[in-house]
């Protein structure tokens, strides 16, 4: 018996209660058995490398290059992304892809290149490959993006998985985002960062690593072009991040470095090179369209854990009655459920469940439930008894059904990889409608299960069924919060089929934005949190999951008066805006941080609902284009280093660019701004871009600045669609896109196009019909006309 292990069993029974802390002692044991009987020992090793090129076969989109050792296969499809896979790996099968991989592109052809390798040169793209096993990617003019050095692998002499090192070089300007949620972004410095969605038991900040939602996703941006790279391969592993140095002249640049470790699977990857808009279209094609959601998603949300029965929901609702606050939907934690057990309701504390969400919805509030993974291990439960009868549950290399622990205390555990078992658990939200819900959220499925020490998950060694493939929870455990979403998803379409479904998950992995969006999970009470909060945002959209936000005020603690407000304030320009506490922290009404806060609280969220045409516009867009809501400032200017630089502001959609405060007893605040005219939408002063400006940041507000020729769509004080129009500098064109939401339901809403021209002082605006130009049928308003200009 290990020592430590020991001691901290010592400490689980004593922090956690006797009864519970017990339970995560047994777990944590049960988990360690189950892997010492389950994985074999990996023994000794051959490590390989690809050898020599031997020779190379043509193929559709590129051709397969063999080496003395190995072999490897490249594609260029017809949208331009480029796949390779060393080994005989191919792109399917995929929990990534959305259906099959994208046709090859015809015009791809291999042909020799020099120094005895091969290429493959198509329209967009040059992908070369050296003769030991590097792989190029090159601009079409031949500029080089990535070159991933000869990959290394050791097999197990007696079998088994592999585990691979791949080596890749970008500039020495380059600077790297993505990988998921990291709490220390967006820019992503120089360290080590886990493949391996991770509960962290405690309420993160910046720097805590991995957290629940990782993906091997990662942006490149440099002088020389903007790049994406996705090793889709779901086991554990690590990407190991060093910026390069730039020689001041001397031609000693030190490049960039990029070390992927994994732990076994294959060794494949996907390439997107092109400007930010276009590698994020091309992404949103190979990984799916994402989810559109209902119109009320993307107003105001109200949740914390301990809304403790009917009459404290009421009470919320009522207080922002009472306070004219707008709120769009309440969300019931754990605490609403019959002793903790999914699918269930206390009818002590909620009588009349569906009663009260009938109730909510005649005033325009919407009831969202969370749902948990894990199910009570108790003949009787419903759902286990279900379950049960179907095999549905994640046995363990011995044919026993996994237990573990959660709130519930013992629990078992869906195999969301069996497309049988995603069936049945999303027939199961037809209780969830009956109550009344409208919503959902999925938690603790990383999937968690606590332990008293080792990893509070399932073992690694639990059995899976991958679609029929089969395999264990080394593979498994990264995409099963996403194969959770797609059984909500895909259950609530054939439940309710007239309405968009409203899912969004702690966990997941590449392609997670099909079935929904995500949030911070328990961001830690704090100006570090707030900071982690945009961070997440930013590093998530650009991973194709374009839905997100935190948990206003931080899960835990009571945040301070300033703090709360500008958390709030930030939170109203992200696409998910909801507060939310654990049940011990402090409450997170506006009312209850004094009436300056609750003010100018109702500020934020009166603009929120002003800009919610905005928002519909942002998640059709989303959908149709890939492109997040929430832009990195770069995002239009990839080539501007100083903006590749700046963490502390963002863009929404092309129109506004939004500079929170982050930091306490600031109300003056530095932002750099993209080239181009900008207008501060609350003084009407006009800049030029690109560089820094000083403004006015008061408690009363955030700096937002509108982009010359923007068109803004905004909730008119009748409550209908406006137009409202940021006027283009002198000679100067704009315009912009607009998605009137069609309701909540399926129908096509049409992209209506603008353009604004000035001549003058006359600004015209015209809508862009296939008819020819006309002029808009909606209420326009002019803005910026007469705006005074200040250098920046």
């Amino acid at each position: 018996m290990d020592g430590r292990d020991l001691v901290r069993s010592v400490q689980a029974v004593g922090s956690a209660g006797v009864a519970q802390g017990l339970r995560t002692v047994r777990a944590a044991w049960r988990r360690k058995r189950a892997d010492a009987r389950g994985l074999p020992p990996r023994g000794a090793e051959r490590a390989r490398t690809p050898g020599e090129v031997r020779e190379a076969e043509p193929g559709p989109g590129g051709g397969v290059v063999r080496f003395s050792r190995s072999e490897l296969r490249v594609l260029v499809a017809v949208n331009g992304a480029v796949f390779w896979g060393w080994d005989g790996a191919g792109p399917e099968p995929s929990y990534a892809l959305a259906g099959r991989c994208p046709e090859p592109d015809p015009r791809a052809v291999l042909e020799p290149d020099k120094d005895g390798g091969w290429r493959v040169v198509a329209e967009r793209v040059t992908v070369a490959v050296s003769r030991h096993g590097a792989v190029e990617v090159r601009t079409p003019g031949g500029v080089p993006l990535r070159r991933d050095l000869p990959p290394r692998w050791w097999e197990p002499v007696g079998g088994g998985p592999a585990r691979w090192m791949q080596r890749s070089e970008v500039a020495a300007d380059a600077r790297f985002f993505g990988l998921g949620g990291r709490s220390s972004g967006p820019r992503l410095r120089d360290g080590g960062y886990r493949l391996w969605n991770t509960d962290p038991g405690r309420a993160f900040g910046p720097g805590d690593d991995p957290l629940y939602l990782t993906m091997p996703v990662q942006w490149v941006v440099a002088d020389a072009g903007t790049h994406l790279v996705f090793h889709d391969n779901s086991w554990d592993g690590t990407i190991t991040l060093r910026e390069g140095t730039e020689g001041a002249g001397s031609g000693h640049d030190r490049p960039g470095v990029s070390v992927l470790r994994i732990d076994g699977g294959p060794l494949r990857c996907w390439v997107v090179v092109g400007t930010p808009a276009r590698v994020a279209h091309v992404w949103a094609s190979l990984t799916g369209a994402a989810a559109l959601p209902p119109a009320w998603a993307l107003g105001h949300h109200h949740a914390r854990r301990g809304f403790g029965s009917e009459q404290e929901v009421r009470r919320i609702v009522a207080g922002y009655q009472e306070h004219d606050l707008p709120l769009d939907a309440v969300h019931l934690d754990i605490d609403h459920h019959d002793a903790h057990q999914v699918f269930t309701v206390d009818s002590d504390r909620f009588p009349k469940l569906p009663v009260l969400a009938e109730e909510l919805r005649r005033d325009g509030i919407r009831l969202v439930s969370i749902v948990g993974a894990a199910v009570p291990a108790a003949p009787g439960n419903a759902v286990y008894d279900a379950g049960a009868d179907r095999d549905a549950f994640v046995r363990d290399a011995s044919g026993e059904v996994v237990r573990g622990v959660v709130w519930p205390g013992e629990t078992v555990f869906p195999d969301f990889t069996h497309a049988r078992v995603r069936q049945w658990w999303g027939g199961l939200y037809r209780e969830r409608l009956a109550q009344g819900f409208s919503g959902f959220w999925h938690d603790m499925n990383e999937p968690t299960s606590f332990a008293a020490f080792g990893e509070a998950t399932l073992p690694r060694s639990a059995r899976h069924a991958l679609e029929g493939r089969g395999g264990d929870h080394r593979e498994a455990h990264n995409v099963y919060g996403l194969c959770m979403a797609r059984a909500a998803y895909e259950g609530l379409r054939e439940l309710v089929p007239e309405e968009r479904p409203f899912v969004f998950s702690r966990s997941g992995w590449a392609g997670l934005q099909r079935y929904g969006g995500t949030w911070s999970g328990d961001v830690a009470t704090g100006w570090a949190g707030l900071r982690a909060s945009l961070a997440l945002v930013v590093g998530l959209g650009l991973c194709g999951v374009p839905y997100s936000g935190p948990d206003v005020g931080g899960y835990d603690g009571t945040p301070s008066p300033e703090l709360y407000l500008r958390w709030f304030q930030l939170a109203a320009y992200l696409p998910l805006f909801r507060t939310h506490a654990s049940g011990r922290a402090g409450r997170r009404e506006p009312w209850e941080f004094g009436p300056e806060v609750l003010a100018r609280a109702r500020v934020a969220l009166v603009e929120r609902r002003r800009l919610l045409p905005y928002f519909v516009t942002l998640a059709h867009l989303a959908r149709r284009t890939g492109a997040p809501y929430v832009r990195p400032v770069w995002w239009g200017a990839p080539e501007d280093r100083a903006l590749r630089e700046c963490e502390d502001a963002f863009l929404l959609g092309d129109g506004l660019l939004v500079a929170p405060v982050l930091a306490p007893g600031v109300e003056r605040r530095t932002v750099r701004l993209p080239r181009g005219r900008w207008y501060d939408t609350a003084t009407g002063r006009a800049y030029e871009g690109p560089g820094q400006v000083r403004v006015e940041a008061p408690l009363e507000r955030v700096p937002v600045f509108a982009r010359a020729g923007a068109v803004i769509p905004v909730r008119g004080e009748q409550g209908g669609l406006e137009l409202e129009v940021w006027a283009p500098a002198p000679g100067h064109t704009g315009g912009g896109l607009v998605v009137p939401d069609a309701g909540d339901g399926w129908d096509e809403a049409e992209i209506e196009r603008y353009v604004v021209r000035r001549q003058g002082r006359r600004v015209t605006v015209e809508c862009e019909r296939d008819d020819g130009p006309g002029a808009p049928s909606r209420a326009v308003r002019v803005r910026g006309l007469d705006a005074p200009v200040a250098q920046t």
